[in-house]
Order: structure tokens, then C-alpha cells, then sequence
């Protein structure tokens, strides 16, 4: 079986529509690629002439590197389109954005971070990758306060050993060994205790690590089912992956994924709640909170907005814009501190739109249509290009393919966002 670095995988974050043009933006950079057999949205390196991280794909957020194995945990738990759904341990977002992907524009997600650092990788990511069926919090995994059996699907994919990333990360098995995972076994089993809680009766729950320590794995599991009112749904065996059997004959149906050159070492394990008969106090839901909500100055305004985006409301939050989902101020219990995504900021009553907001209708303002990624690169090293425009702002684009909002001063475009 191989076990040499594993190829690089990234997912395209676009409509179908714009997918080919990513992917000549891709290409035109010298970049060479395979679809993946397994997830519609997912390709496999195999030319990088310079890390992937640093092209203009990437910088624009149409594309976000994930390994495969991590791609998994989202697709099992299989959320309808329009539902929704918790990330109990998000940062730094690839499992989160997936979700947001699968549930689409009227589903939501909800991100949880506890650490504040990982946080912001968090939202970073998010709001690079347009996606505004999402809202964060920060709340200890193991303790969060929101209504007993408020979702109908749950991700937990708790802090672990990450043994099965030794190929990219070989000091992990010296890091994690011996009385030093203790910590993190009783965390893993607190943040269970916690997404059972919040899991409704004949809800779904995924439970996935990035190890293959049984400690942390099968023995998790089986603390669940000794535990819980929960079942164990059998997991089918995806292609193009190397499984090996649970390490437990009571774990059979759970996903162990062996470390290879196609993807790291995994686990995964899909429950199903039993129903409950338990009657829960419940919180009270947050159909209004605390925020200015931003009034639209005008029809160019208003139309800017409407292409794309969920249903909800632009909230001033400290001169600062935030979209607020409707779906979260519907869900969300009133003693739940969280956070929409960034709009951009608040000046003079009027809201100046991120650069970065790719997710609205431009035909409002005039379009800068680039067709060379030299042109790009300059832009984004700080250079700046000459015009006709007379706007402040225009609407950039490669080709046809929609990157954001630039700003213009007497003719000369340039990138920025500030």
C-alpha cells in the first residue's frame, strides 16, 4: 500500500456555471489537475509549478486545499439542502464550508470555535470563501448553551492525536503519546456528551478524528452507544480510499481510513438518535437580536445585495456591517453570543462592501474586465492598472468570473482592503 506524501487536493467554490473558468484560472497559472472520482467538487494535483496556496485562485477563495479523507466526514453526515446544521469543533473551516456547500443558500451552519485564535482562521476563511449561510461562535465544545435537542444534524470532529497525518506531520506521534492524550480522550468524550444533548431524536450525528489511535476511535464509540440513546449507522466503504476493518468487532459500519499517498489516515462513525420520550426546558429562541440593522440608502444599494445570498438583514455591530441569516436569528437561543459573517465597514451612513464580496449582483457599477493573469498578479502585488472608469469602485473580473469589488482613483484601478 503506498504511503508516500499525500497528493495535494484542493475543492472548487463556485456555481456550476463558473467552475470551468476556475479552472482555466488554474491552468493559465501552469497548474495541472484530476477530477476526483468521489467528490463532484474536488481535484487532485498533478502539476504544481508553486504552492497552490499562493495563486490567484486561492487568494480570491475559489478554491480551498482540504485533504481528501477530510472531505469525508460532511458527505456521510449528508445534510438535506436547506437544513441545517452544527459544527461543534470548526476551525479552520474546511469541514464547515463543505457543509455550508452541501446544505446551499436556504440551509445554515453554524461554526463553533473555542479557541479564539482558531477563530479567526475561521472567519477569515469563511468570508474569503463567500459563504453567508454560515454564522460562528466561541464556546467551549463540551459546553455550549443552546437548546436540548435543537439539531437535527451535528459534526463533531474533536481536537485528537492526528496520528494519521504523520506523512505531513511526522512529529505527531512523538507529540501524542502516553499519558499526554489523557486530556484529549476525556475532551472528546465531554464534546459527545454535549452534541447528544443537542442532537434531536432521529437526528444524525457524525463523530470523525484524524487518527488512528483506537483510544480515541473505536473505544469512543463504543462510549457512546454504553452511553446514549443512539444507534450506529453503517458506513459504506467510498472508492479510491484504503480501509482497513474497526479494530472492534462492536464498531462494524464505522469508516477506518488507512494513511496513503491519496489521502491521511481517518475516522469516522455515523449515529443515529433513538427517540426520546425526555422532556427538555427550553431556551428562549432569538427571533430579534441585539444589533442596528442597515438600512439600504438606495436602490443601487438594495440591488447590490439581493444576488446570491440567503435570506436575512445587513446588522451594525461597532461600525462594522455583518450579514445576519435569517435562519440564525430564527434558531439561535437569545444566550448565544455569535457572529454573521463580515459585509464590510460603516462610515457616513453608508456601508463601503468589502473588496472580497463576490456574492453580490455588479451590474450596478461598471465591470474591470482582466483576460491576463499577469495583469492579476500585478494587482495583487500593489501595482495599478490604468482605466476608463470613472467610479470609485468596479466590479473585477476575470474573463467572465466575478472576484470582487476594486478600487478606482482618477482612472487607475488598484486592489485593496482597506
Amino acid at each position: 500500500m503506498p504511503t508516500n506524501k499525500p497528493l495535494r487536493t484542493f475543492r472548487i467554490i463556485s456555481s456550476p456555471e463558473e467552475t470551468h473558468l476556475i479552472e482555466e484560472l488554474l491552468i493559465s497559472q501552469g497548474f495541472v489537475f484530476e477530477k476526483d472520482p468521489v467528490f463532484p467538487s474536488a481535484r487532485t494535483l498533478t502539476v504544481e509549478p508553486f504552492p497552490l496556496g499562493k495563486s490567484l485562485a486561492a487568494f480570491w477563495g475559489l478554491i480551498y486545499i482540504q485533504d481528501r479523507s477530510s472531505m469525508l466526514p460532511p458527505i456521510i453526515l449528508n445534510p438535506k439542502a436547506g437544513a441545517s446544521v452544527l459544527d461543534l469543533c470548526a476551525s479552520p473551516g474546511s469541514k464547515t464550508s463543505l457543509l455550508a456547500e452541501l446544505v446551499g443558500t436556504d440551509g445554515f451552519v453554524l461554526g463553533n470555535e473555542p479557541n479564539t485564535q482558531r477563530l479567526s482562521t475561521l472567519r477569515k476563511n469563511i468570508f474569503t470563501l463567500n459563504f453567508f449561510n454560515v454564522a460562528t461562535c466561541s464556546w467551549p465544545g463540551e459546553s455550549i448553551p443552546m437548546n436540548d435537542e435543537s439539531w437535527d444534524y451535528i459534526l463533531v470532529d474533536p481536537p485528537c492525536s492526528g496520528w494519521g497525518t504523520v506523512n505531513k506531520n511526522p512529529q505527531a506521534l512523538a507529540m501524542w503519546k502516553g499519558n499526554r492524550i489523557e486530556p484529549l480522550i476525556s475532551l472528546q468524550k465531554k464534546i459527545l456528551a454535549e452534541a447528544f444533548r443537542l442532537l434531536k431524536p432521529g437526528g444524525t450525528l457524525v463523530y470523525s478524528t484524524c487518527t488512528t489511535n483506537m483510544v480515541e476511535n473505536e473505544s469512543q464509540v463504543l462510549f457512546a452507544l454504553n452511553n446514549f440513546d443512539a444507534s450506529l449507522q453503517t458506513i459504506e466503504e467510498p472508492s479510491g480510499f484504503y480501509c482497513s476493518p474497526p479494530l472492534n468487532k462492536k464498531c462494524i459500519g464505522t469508516l477506518r481510513i488507512n494513511t496513503s499517498n491519496t489521502s491521511q489516515g481517518f475516522y469516522i462513525a455515523k449515529f443515529k438518535k433513538n427517540i426520546s420520550s425526555k422532556n427538555y426546558t427550553q431556551i428562549e429562541s432569538s427571533t430579534k437580536i441585539s444589533f442596528t440593522p442597515y438600512r439600504k440608502k438606495d436602490s443601487t444599494e438594495t440591488e447590490m445585495c439581493e444576488k446570491k445570498l440567503p435570506q436575512g438583514s445587513l446588522g451594525i455591530f461597532n461600525s462594522k456591517v455583518h450579514f445576519i441569516a435569517q435562519k440564525a436569528q430564527n434558531l439561535l437561543p437569545k444566550t448565544l453570543r455569535w457572529q454573521g459573517p463580515s459585509f464590510g465597514k460603516l462610515a457616513k451612513n453608508t456601508c463601503f462592501f468589502s473588496p472580497r464580496l463576490r456574492a453580490l449582483n455588479f451590474k450596478t457599477i461598471p465591470a474591470l474586465r482582466i483576460e491576463k493573469t499577469s495583469t492579476l498578479e500585478k494587482l495583487i502585488q500593489g501595482q495599478s492598472i490604468q482605466t476608463n472608469i470613472l467610479n470609485k469602485n468596479a466590479a473585477l473580473f476575470w474573463k467572465e468570473l466575478p472576484l470582487g469589488i476594486i478600487k478606482v482613483k482618477k482612472g487607475r484601478a488598484f486592489w485593496s482592503e482597506k
